[in-house]
């Protein structure tokens, strides 16, 4: 089972409004966040920890077997960082369906008002992830059924239809976490609102990745749910403010002990140069993707944090050039 010490953590970030959570895959996710004022149920228990809003929840279960791996990715002003839960490949499988299927009354549902309604898996074939909708209405539920064992996205299949116009529940679980959206499904073009909210790109879909390739982990580690703990820079809805130096130290305990031994160490001999006065070309840098990504974030932070040294602005003129094999990920803008 997880240790005490994982459960702890899990459930101080899931208490903590500032943090943003999310189930998904590269093309599929859920994302949960609150407001400062929302009013919000949170429960602890052997079987779990929790909570819900009006507008959503998200849950985690303990398993055996979880990694949590911390990691940081820059993106087109600044950076962003989140902790992967992570199981093993041969632990992370859910069902991996490829058509709609009804699966019957939702028993695990967070609100028990919502445990008669009938879920109905998507089909996106994802591996780590079950994407449901959940549907009270028996005659929504009725048109439904004319269209199991058919894919969403197969040509002239009116089924996307009737899920637009009822708003059903949307319900993403995978071994580790369940998100749950009440919100409305915006309209095709529209904005997604802010709190609990969900996106299904299939052309993204279509990869078949398990996660974005801006997000480091090792070989044969899955992320099964993700947690976004307070930014420095940005609120949980993703909105700039100034600084805040206690959010960014937090972050880097937690890259310290959960990240990848081989950037962590990179990052700290960056800083420990410029800081140092020496300039780019007293240190190698590797070549790879995340070596240069982890270097550039490394630059940001600390002009984020302190003033710009000699050192620092030939770092920042060696290093944090735009890379296009460093470009934005479609997957990494959604949250």
């Amino acid at each position: 089972m997880m240790t005490d010490h994982l459960m702890t953590f899990l459930a101080g970030q899931l208490a903590d409004i500032q943090a943003g959570w999310s189930v998904g895959a590269f093309g599929a996710i859920a994302e949960f966040t609150r407001e400062p004022n929302e009013t919000a149920e949170l429960r602890r228990a052997r079987d779990g920890i929790s909570v819900v809003t009006g507008r959503g929840g998200f849950c985690i279960v303990p398993r055996p077997g979880l990694r949590l791996i911390a990691s940081e990715s820059p993106t087109t002003e600044s950076w962003s960082h989140r902790v992967a839960l992570c199981l093993r490949q041969e632990s992370c499988a859910m069902s991996r369906r490829t058509t709609l299927t009804e699966i019957g009354p939702d028993d695990a549902a967070l609100r028990a008002e919502d445990r008669n309604s009938v879920l109905f898996d998507l089909g996106l074939g994802s591996l780590q992830i079950d994407a449901y909708i959940r549907v009270g209405d028996p005659d929504v539920v009725a048109a439904l059924r004319d269209h199991t064992r058919k894919s969403v996205f197969a040509p002239g299949n009116e089924v996307m239809s009737i899920i637009l116009a009822a708003n059903p529940h949307r319900v993403f679980v995978s071994q580790i976490g369940r998100a749950e959206v009440y919100q409305p499904i915006p309209p095709p073009g529209g904005k997604s609102p802010d709190g609990p909210h969900t996106h299904v790109l299939p052309k993204l879909l279509a990869h078949g990745r398990t996660h974005t390739a801006m997000e480091p982990l090792p070989e044969g580690w899955i992320p099964c749910a993700h947690v976004y703990p307070a930014h420095p820079l940005r609120d949980q809805f993703g909105r700039k403010r100034a600084f805040r130096q206690e959010y960014h130290a937090a972050f880097q305990v937690l890259l310290e002990r959960y990240g990848m031994a081989e950037l962590v160490t990179l990052k700290r001999n960056v800083v420990d140069a410029v800081i140092a006065g020496r300039g780019p070309d007293t240190m190698a840098v590797p070549s790879d993707r995340f070596g240069r990504a982890t270097v550039r974030i490394a630059l940001r932070q600390l002009s984020a944090a302190e003033p710009s040294s000699p050192a620092l602005i030939q770092w920042l003129s060696a290093h944090d050039r735009l890379d296009p094999l460093d470009a934005e990920d479609p997957m990494e803008t959604l949250h």
